[in-house]
């Protein structure tokens, strides 16, 4: 009777790892990857690494922790102010765009999301959101990041604070 009960927990066991083991492919190699989209996605943006060693991207977060783009976030402001972004209609909260810098200090893999003021999903204003993503793009001033002396993917953001329709203050 014990050698019954202790094949059947075997057997459950191997059942429930093998599917276990199909699920978990489903997810990305790291919590909070960017997976490509051709929908979305320029086909020729590349992420560094190697077949051998992956591509392995660290979140912002990690590695150091200055602001990685040519001349800080003061150039970043400057630039939107010059680009005289707004929306007619006299909306609050807040639009962030996502996405990776690869090794080159090219960008890619955008992705938005848009919250109100108490951090609620909701789309606030399309065609702003749409003008502060091809804002995003066009910074062209992203500078690789080394860690111990390799060259990395990382990914990066900007929250713009929304307040009456113009952007208050860009994040972080």
């Amino acid at each position: 009777m014990i050698k019954a009960v202790y094949l059947f927990a075997m057997l459950s066991f191997a059942l429930v790892s093998c599917q276990t083991e199909k699920t978990a492919k489903k997810y990305p190699n790291t919590v909070g990857d960017i997976e490509f989209d051709e929908k979305l996605d320029d086909a020729g943006f590349k992420k560094c690494g190697s077949e051998k060693w992956g591509h392995f991207s660290f979140q912002y977060y990690q590695g150091s922790k200055e602001y990685g783009y040519k001349g800080e976030k003061i150039a970043i402001v400057e630039k939107l102010k010059k680009e005289n972004i707004y929306s007619e209609n006299k909306i609050d909260g807040y639009i962030t765009v996502r996405f990776l810098v690869n090794c080159e200090g090219k960008t890619g893999l955008f992705r938005l999301q848009h919250m109100s003021p108490d951090l609620k999903e909701t789309v606030l204003d399309e065609e702003l959101e749409n003008r502060l993503l091809q804002f995003t793009k066009s910074l062209d001033g992203w500078m690789p990041k080394e860690i111990k002396g390799l060259k990395v993917d990382y990914y990066q953001y900007l929250t713009y604070k929304i307040e009456n329709g113009k952007v208050s203050e860009v994040l972080p």
